[in-house]
């Protein structure tokens, strides 16, 4: 992980990108001006998170010791922890920084340590000598300063907009859209694969269009315990991975099928590549986050409070039972991480004949998670779903289910209700493609014997040879011969 210098981020350039101008450094701009200790802290957290730390939390409000924001990096293969000091302030000196080292110092944790203090104003000579001398020495908890200037320059590199704390989701990674082993229509083959009458050889290549769509994944821990005259009644120790579709407009917890796509492709994202991926599919499109990161880590917070609430019923020492709700403080729960994400949403339309059919689905790589099914489908009424058989009629194009479909009299091919062309012949109905083929069996019809006819309603034959067997048994029995 690359670490920031402050004496080499004040050396760079004299213009520091702010939102979406650039002020001058002389110019004494109010950072932050508007934002609390406590929802700078929030920031810093978002910040940290932005730059590549892991594991970042925050310490708890109160008692804090010295520690704000607690956060782990990967140093040559060394895991070490990083203990934060955020002061929303003008200027900061000597005796936070020491209190700074004093919290690394007593920090438990099994491995190397080292400290960030940061602030919206500046550090005073004393805590900045202080902070070097550490470092000259070889003190095994070295102390980092970023000040007012610092921030800016961090800023730039991830999106921070200083006038109002907001953090712009930057995301460049996606689950991928298609499987490369198989080819893009790949899942619209398999979907025809139990379609009766159709071959997948024989399929047109289908319209293609592909949504990346924001989606975030948020890890969260709840640690809480309620306690009351007779002690513990509740306790709270949960780690919690909710997965959020994040379009514009209000954030939407994704339901369980889509969050374990995500969850469980997270390690194989790919850089999103617009110009490649327009080789494959016919439409592309792009979402934007809808919110900020602070913005969905407030809302999960929100959701898991109220997942969290419950109501326990104890009994106290008077005897009397009593009913308390169990609500996590704001404090209670800590936001491990949040990964930005797009998710592919890919919406593939096969004409056939008169009728189109939409498969859409969630795709990650040859895994997917089907949103709309047009395929097993009936065109003629709402049977749907892949539990029952569907033909397709080569006639129009018609998918069908077995009420819609029949069999064409003159090519014994299946034929849909919908485009079939009727007559009744030895009093059953009769199916055929179109006005030609119906006219060749008439004449056909007409050409054949008698017997011949009468097969084309061959229930209606059974039944009349049964009936008549029925009369001859019948006058037999009345005339004595059995």
């Amino acid at each position: 992980m690359d670490e920031y210098c402050p004496m080499m981020l004040r050396e760079s350039r004299r213009m520091y990108l702010v939102g979406a101008r650039y002020i001058p450094d002389e110019y004494e701009m109010p950072v932050l001006d508007d934002l609390s200790g406590f929802e700078f802290e929030d920031l810093m957290e978002d910040v940290f998170r932005n730059l590549g730390y892991e594991n970042v939390r925050q310490a708890s409000r109160t008692a804090d010791e010295g520690r704000d924001v607690l956060m782990e990096e990967v140093v040559d293969g060394t895991r070490r922890a990083v203990i934060v000091e955020c002061k929303h302030t003008d200027t900061v000196g000597r005796p936070v920084v020491q209190k700074l080292h004093s919290a690394i110092a007593t920090f438990d944790f099994d491995g190397p340590k080292r400290g960030i203090a940061v602030t919206t104003g500046r550090f005073t000579t004393p805590a900045q000598e202080y902070s070097n001398r550490l470092r000259e020495n070889g003190d095994p908890h070295p102390i980092e300063l970023l000040d007012g200037q610092d921030l800016r320059e961090i800023a730039d590199e991830i999106g921070l907009d200083l006038y109002n704390g907001r953090i712009e989701i930057l995301c460049e990674e996606t689950l991928r859209p298609y499987d490369p082993a198989a080819s893009v229509s790949a899942p619209v083959t398999a979907a025809f694969r139990d379609i009766e009458n159709i071959a997948a050889a024989d399929l047109p290549s289908p319209q293609s269009r592909v949504t990346f769509r924001p989606v975030v994944a948020i890890t969260a821990d709840t640690n809480a315990i309620f306690e009351t005259s007779v002690g513990v009644i509740h306790r709270i120790n949960d780690r919690t991975r909710v997965v959020v579709h994040a379009d514009r407009g209000h954030p939407e917890v994704a339901d369980d099928a889509v969050a374990t796509l995500v969850a469980e492709n997270l390690h194989a994202t790919v850089t999103l590549d617009e110009d490649r991926v327009q080789d494959v599919f016919d439409t592309v499109d792009e979402r934007r986050f809808g919110q900020t990161q602070t913005e969905y880590k407030e809302w999960a917070v929100d959701r898991l409070r109220e997942y969290h609430t419950t109501s326990v019923t104890y009994t106290g020492d008077n005897n009397v039972t009593y009913t308390k709700t169990c609500e996590p403080n704001l404090s209670d729960i800590s936001v491990q991480s949040i990964e930005p994400v797009y998710l592919p949403e890919v919406r593939q339309t096969t004409a056939l004949g008169d009728y189109s059919y939409p498969y859409e689905y969630y795709a990650a790589g040859p895994s997917r998670v089907t949103i709309e099914d047009g395929i097993h489908r009936c065109v003629h009424c709402d049977t749907s779903g892949d539990d029952t058989e569907y033909t397709y009629c080569a006639n129009c194009g018609a998918i069908a289910c077995n009420s819609h479909i029949k069999t064409e009299r003159l090519e014994q091919a299946p034929v849909c209700t919908g485009c079939a062309v009727t007559e009744r012949f030895a009093l059953k109905t009769k199916y055929f493609y179109d006005e030609e083929n119906l006219e060749t069996f008439r004449d056909e019809y007409a050409q054949m014997p008698i017997h011949e006819k009468a097969m084309e309603n061959t229930p209606l034959v059974g039944a009349v040879v049964v009936t008549a067997l029925l009369l001859l048994g019948g006058i037999l029995l009345a005339s004595g011969v059995i």
